[in-house]
């Protein structure tokens, strides 16, 4: 199951790249983000959750200031 949560993570980020809406690849890269973040916790791989946590804050304050300037 745990195998699973990692393969689905992957496929959410992946699949963020062919996004031509902005609003929808910021949504995929949380998402996949908060997949790995929780992938990492359960494995005990801090490098995995801090990296994700970053994109996570990236994405999110990128997603902010692009819905402000509309």
């Amino acid at each position: 199951m745990i195998e699973l949560l990692g393969w689905l993570a992957t496929a959410v980020f992946v699949g963020s790249y062919f996004c031509s809406n902005v609003t929808a690849l910021r949504a995929l890269q949380m998402a996949g983000a908060i997949l790995w973040v929780i992938y990492g916790a359960i494995i005990d791989a801090l490098p995995v959750v801090a990296a994700n946590l970053l994109v996570l804050m990236a994405a999110a304050s990128t997603s902010l200031r692009f819905r402000r300037s509309q």
